[in-house]
Order: C-alpha cells, then structure tokens, then sequence
C-alpha cells in the first residue's frame, strides 16, 4: 500500500513540475525560430499556454475567440515545420490567427489586441513581416497565396508557400475560384483546410479514415518512393507507367472522401486527419512538404477547442465582448436596444403580417438579428453561408416570383456583391430588401469591418431607394417602409445601442423622399442623415445660433424641395452622415444646388478618404471628427 502511496507521489510531483515549465513557454518565444528546438512533447503544453493567454485577452478586450482555440496546434506545426517569414504562411480570415500572431513575437502587447495602436485583431501587413497578407474577409487566401506562388516562380526564387483556409470559407465562390486557377497552373502551393465542421460536409468513413490516416506516417512515403523507383526500371513499365500506377493509388485513398473534390481539381489531397494532435499535423508536414505542384492537407478541428464554453456554442463565441471567464457569461450593460435588434423585432412583426416576407443572411445569422427571425418562420429563413453574391441574386429569384426578400448583410460584406446589387436587382428593379447592419464605423474590429461607402457606392445606381434612421423608431418604421416598396430599397444603421427613445406600437409608412425638420433656424442649416443629428442638436443648442437642423432620412431620392429652400433661405449648410465624405450623402447635396444654380457655401462631415485604424467607436469618431465639438468648430465657422 505504501509503495501505491510512494508512487502516486511522485507522478504527482513529476505532473506538477511538468506543469510549472509549461508555465513560461510563451514569455521566451520572440520568432518563430524559437519554437523549433523544443522538443514534439512538450508543444501540447505550449498550446494549453497558447490558449490560457487568448482566453484571458478576449475575457478583457473582447474579440474573436472560437476560431483562433481550434486552430492553435495547426499555428505551432506549421511554425515548426516552416520557416517565417521565408516561407509565407497566409491565413484566411485574420482572426483565426492569434496563436500565429503569439507565436510572431507579439506576445508582449497580445494584451492591446483590437486596442487603439494596439494589436490589430486581423492579419495586417504593416504591424509584422509574418503577416503576409491583409485578411478580414473570408475566401481570399488560396487566391492571394497562388499569386505569391506564381511571383516566385517568375522571378525563379525558393521558398513554400501555404494557405491556411476555414472550411466555412469554401463556402464562397473566390475559395473555389483559387483552387481552380491553381489546379491548373501547377505552381508549388500548400492549401491547408481547417474544418472544424461548422459548415462543410458529413463526417468520413472509418475506411477513409484509415487510409488517409497514412499521411502522417514517413514509413509510407518511402515505400511510396521506393515503389516508384522499383517499378520505373520494369520492363514495359517505366517512369510513366509508375506514375499512373501511383496516381491509381492515391485515387484509391481518396475514394469515399472529400478529396474526391479537391482531386478533381486538379491538386494532391491528404487527411483529413486530428488537427489537435501537434505530432500528426507535423508529421504530415514534413511529408508532403516538398511535394511538387498544388497539395491540400484536410486537417479537423473543433472550434472553441480547451473552452468548455466555446465548444458548447461555437455561433456564441465566434465573436465576443469581454465575459466573465468561470461561467462565459458576458458583462452586459443595462443599454437600451440594439439597432440590429430593433431591426430583427420589427422585421418579426412585418412578417407577421406578410407571408412574402423571406430573410437572408450570408453566415451571419447571429450578427444580423435574423436568429430570432428563425425562430419564428424557419421555412421563411435562408443562411446561404459565406456567399454574398449569391445571397443577392437569390433574393432576386425569389422576388421575381413575388416575395419580398430581406437581405441583411453588414456594410463591409455588401461591397462584395457590388456587381449583383446592380445586374441582378436594380437594373431589373426588383423589390429586394437591403438591411445594411454596422453600416459607419465600428470599432475594435477596425478598417476591414468599418462600413464607410455603402452610400458612396449605392446611390449611384437606378432605381434603388436609399434610407438612414437617425434613431432605433425610426429605423422601424423604416424597416416596415421597406417591405411595401415595388423597387429596391436599401436602409443603413449602425453598429451598438440606440438612444432609448420610446419605440412606437404602430408602423407608420415613411413618404419616400421626405425628410423632417427638427429645428427650425435662418443663421445656417445642418442637414444630416443617422444618428449625429443628435449631436448635431446638441451643438446647435451650445452654439446660441439661430440654426436649422433637418433629418434628411433619404439619401436617394433626396427631399430636394426642403434642402433647396434651406439653401435658399440660409446661404449656409453643414452636411452631416456617418459615412464617407467622398461620394457620399454630403455630395449628393451639393450636387443638388449646382443642378438648381443655387448658391451657398456648404462644409460637409463625415468620414475622410482614408481607411480608419481600429480602436474604440468613441476614439473612431474623434479621429474622423463625428464629434459634437467638430460640429460646433463647423457651426462658428460657417457663421462668421
């Protein structure tokens, strides 16, 4: 019993010291390089550190958190096994890359991420020399990655080039529009898949999984090579006819998989095998490391993977605000309602009421408020994945056959569908919905998910009906506007908490094209679109001037009449929108008086014509001067 006891003890004391080295992992590790020494066992307590310090950070700062846990052990095998920054690792979707972005000797100030001047929560260019291409939206590394490929092979240089792709990205046309190209050119190119089965396809069988199972195993390539060479010499055989005969083989162990796809595509496919087990992934590897023209390593992993609460709801935790770690629970404000919900409950009550009323999100069914959409009309509910452009003309198809689509896609992600919004909806002036969630600045997540240009880019196009709500009643009555429109119509709102006003229990149907005056004034007149008019309110009160203040609400068409008899009447007008100052609201009016030949001197504000680093919503605004105190400056200066 003693010797039990004695035993016991020193497993004991050996687990506790094992724990204490794993402990000061990170703090030494300043490049890549560092990693390469250790030795294979001790990088599963590497990970564990990897993930306490994401954890830990996303608890304070908030951030992505579900994707960059599960891709931890793919980041440290891919370090260990290349050489960054000469070999170039991409990843897609820059958030899966915290654990690459610790392991780049930014561990240090991994407490600053999404931080203003801090470190950026995406893939960015200017911050490492090992963050080689810029990614905040999803499906653009195997694109990017060939062209590098290419570029190499022209300028006849050597070095590896891979592609870290989320199997939610292959959801996406660019995705599959990469991998084509590259199957065809035959450059030297690694795409890895890390599926962690949020959106690809059913689990594979137990004999694929044996044979594919084979990749992490060296002994198999030397036999492989070995045979190669045996059956080159054959008499009637020969080089070709082993490669055919090696070609069969590998059609064999990819029969019954998802390889089938990515053979036919012209690559080299291996896996899948466990993401989570460091040493497999290596080994793998290390393999197919020097394998020549374009090669696919399907790798699973589970997203949220060493948080309980993370893996139990990955839709949850893809993105969070900062959260108490013991529970997962997050520190919620008493606030009042979400813009994004307001616009989900009234879409509800619209639906209610209208049968033809269908929504469409594209991956982001949480993030639009069309969860609860769900809830209530699953039948009527479309998440067609990470595939904007085809959420538009989708929407097209069923309003061609008289229902009335609601497509609600952030700001950043309609852009992508630029060319379908034009073609497939307003030149056939089709009644399709655009609710454009996070629409202005948003904050933490920074320049690749701030949605300055929507107006700039949509009101230059026929037929389509452009709203703004300076608040969360408006937007739902806006919301209800929408729906009884025989065109298309498009309305923007931002991205946080609306001003409590009291909603009201009756849709109301908005006059298309007219605005309402706020404050009546003769000194000067702001007009302006969102929510700055309350600011604007606010600075016109401070100010002591006589000023107009009108909530234009339509940006297209414009209440032409009540802005050409301010103009008229005040010789003097402040624009203001959240929203690019270039194109934008500010400069449809100003094209409005040149049209009349009316004269009147106008200072617009709104976003400038540069691309806004991340950081608070309340620094954003300073930095752009969407500011009471900007509006005040304006107001002086206009009035002198």
């Amino acid at each position: 019993m003693y010797r039990v006891e004695q035993v016991q003890n020193e497993e004991k004391k050996e687990a506790v010291l094992e724990f204490s080295k794993r402990t000061h992992f990170l703090e030494h590790i300043n490049s890549p390089k560092d990693i390469k020494n250790f030795p294979i066992s001790r990088l599963r307590w590497l990970a564990k550190e990897i993930r306490d310090k994401i954890i830990d950070t996303i608890s304070k700062t908030g951030g992505h958190l579900g994707g960059p846990l599960g891709a931890v052990e793919l980041a440290i095998a891919l370090h260990y096994v290349y050489d960054s920054p000469r070999d170039k690792i991409i990843w897609d979707t820059g958030h899966q890359s915290y654990p690459h972005k610790l392991l780049t000797g930014r561990y240090r100030n991994f407490h600053t991420l999404r931080q203003y001047k801090g470190v950026c929560g995406f893939c960015n260019i200017k911050e490492s020399e090992h963050d080689i291409f810029g990614a905040g939206h999803a499906s653009t590394a195997i694109s990017a990655a060939l062209g590098i490929a290419k570029a190499r092979d022209l300028k006849k240089e050597n070095y590896h080039v891979i592609a870290v792709v989320g199997d939610g990205s292959l959801t996406a046309g660019l995705a599959f529009e990469g991998l084509n190209n590259a199957g065809s050119l035959k450059s030297d190119l690694l795409v890895v898949l890390n599926d962690n089965r949020m959106s690809i396809s059913p689990n594979v069988g137990a004999l694929s999984t044996y044979l594919s199972r084979m990749v992490t195993y060296s002994k198999y390539f030397n036999v492989r090579k070995r045979a190669e060479e045996i059956l080159s010499i054959i008499p009637g055989i020969g080089e070709k006819g082993a490669k055919k005969a090696l070609q069969l083989e590998e059609k064999f162990r990819t029969l019954g998989t998802p390889g089938q796809l990515f053979e036919e595509l012209g690559f080299r496919y291996f896996g899948p095998i466990d993401g989570h087990d460091v040493e497999a992934v290596i080994n793998a590897l290390k393999n197919i490391k020097h394998f020549k023209g374009p090669v696919l390593l399907h790798v699973l992993t589970e997203k949220g993977k060493g948080y309980k609460f993370a893996e139990d709801d990955g839709d949850k935790f893809h993105g969070m605000t900062p959260f108490d770690i013991s529970n997962g629970k997050k520190f919620n404000k008493i606030e009042p309602i979400k813009y994004t919900d307001a616009f989900s409950d009234a879409l509800i009550k619209v639906a209610r009421v209208n049968p033809r009323i269908v929504a469409i999100t594209a991956a982001m069914k949480s993030g639009t408020g069309l969860n609860a959409f769900e809830k209530h009309f699953p039948e009527r509910f479309f998440d067609v994945g990470i595939a904007e452009q085809h959420a538009v003309t989708f929407a097209g198809g069923l309003a061609i056959q008289g229902m009335k689509p609601v497509c609600a896609i952030y700001s950043t992600f309609l852009q992508r569908a630029y060319d379908q919004v034009i073609h497939d909806i307003c030149l056939q002036n089709l009644p399709v919905v655009f609710a454009i969630d996070r629409a202005g600045l948003v904050g933490d997540d920074g320049p690749t998910h701030n949605g300055p240009f929507d107006i700039a880019y949509l009101r230059t196009i026929p037929n389509i009906t452009i709203m703004v709500p300076k608040d969360e009643n408006e937007l739902q009555h806006m919301v209800y506007t929408s729906t009884l429109s025989s065109g298309p119509v498009a309305f923007r709102f931002p991205r946080g908490s609306g001003f409590g006003v009291p909603l009201d229990q009756i849709f109301k149907k908005l006059p298309i094209g007219k605005g309402e005056l706020l404050k009546d004034g003769k000194d000067a007149a702001i007009i302006g679109i969102g929510t700055m008019l309350y600011d604007a309110l606010e600075a016109v009160k401070e100010s002591g001037k006589n000023i107009a203040v009108f909530n234009a609400r339509f940006v297209k068409p414009l209440d032409e009449d009540a802005i050409l008899n301010l103009a008229r009447k005040t010789k003097k007008l402040i624009t203001v929108e959240e929203g690019a100052v270039k194109g934008g609201f500010g400069s449809a009016v100003i094209e409005l008086l040149a049209e009349h030949n009316v004269h009147a001197r106008v200072k617009c504000i709104g976003i400038p014509d540069e691309f806004i680093e991340h950081g608070s919503p309340k620094i954003q605004k300073e930095l752009c001067g969407l500011t009471k105190d900007n509006m005040l400056k304006a107001i002086k200066e206009i009035t002198k």
